[in-house]
């Protein structure tokens, strides 16, 4: 099945403090966005990759592979009003019958392993969602109270969250709703088991300048 990777670039900078989106952040001297390209055309050499974009920050992108000589085809979808929204933007680029990842810009740090295992599954079952156990205590905070849980009950989950094509084009017919915080949920909606393979710790979401800092010092390792 051909592989696909519909990239999620939608950050405008607001909780990083900065005027520059976090996918165009320095990153050990190239911006977060190549960094998580590159990680995908590692694992899987022939992958097609959609980037969703804002429409506003296409003359950034044109400029960034200009300037890295970045050469490797991508084709660019609109951003949308919501995560789900620019997902299904750039659902209209990938065929029935593919398997399509979904995956955040600003996690240049997943691992090839996660990658090329996360896709494997969903080829095999259909869908695929990469976490990593809770290794903090964690409570539930109720309006007026707060209880202990069983953390071994609870993953943290990552992406790219792995599906065949036609199944998740399916799933994004249905009408949005705010219970949809990522893809494997809208799947899960029209009743499809969400299968879980094991992630890796250092894949972190970039979201705040401290979330920086923990990248550069991993990446320097």
């Amino acid at each position: 099945m051909q592989k696909f990777v519909i990239i999620v670039a939608g950050g405008s900078g607001t909780r990083m403090n900065s005027a520059v989106p976090k996918q165009f952040l320095d990153l050990k001297g190239k911006p977060v966005l190549l960094h998580t390209l590159q990680r995908f055309i590692d694992a899987i050499p022939e992958i097609k990759i959609v980037l969703v974009l804002p429409t506003a920050y296409k003359s950034d992108w044109e400029t960034l592979c200009k300037k890295f000589n970045f050469t490797y085809p991508v084709q660019l979808a609109d951003g949308g009003e919501t995560r789900f929204h620019s997902v299904k933007s750039g659902l209209a680029l990938v065929p029935e019958g593919a398997v399509v990842g979904v995956h955040d810009a600003a996690r240049p740090l997943v691992s090839l392993t996660t990658i090329t295992t996360t896709y494997q599954l969903a080829e095999e079952k259909g869908n695929a969602s990469p976490c990593i156990p809770q290794n903090e205590s964690i409570r539930e905070v109720t309006a007026d109270n707060n209880r202990a849980v069983d953390r071994s009950k609870y993953f943290i989950i990552q992406t790219p969250q792995c599906f065949q094509s036609t199944l998740l084009k399916k799933a994004f017919l249905q009408e949005y709703t705010p219970a949809f915080t990522d893809d494997a949920s809208v799947l899960e909606a029209m009743g499809e088991k969400i299968n879980l393979v094991e992630g890796n710790r250092e894949n972190i979401k970039i979201t705040t300048q401290h979330d920086m800092l923990i990248a550069e010092a991993l990446m320097g390792r």
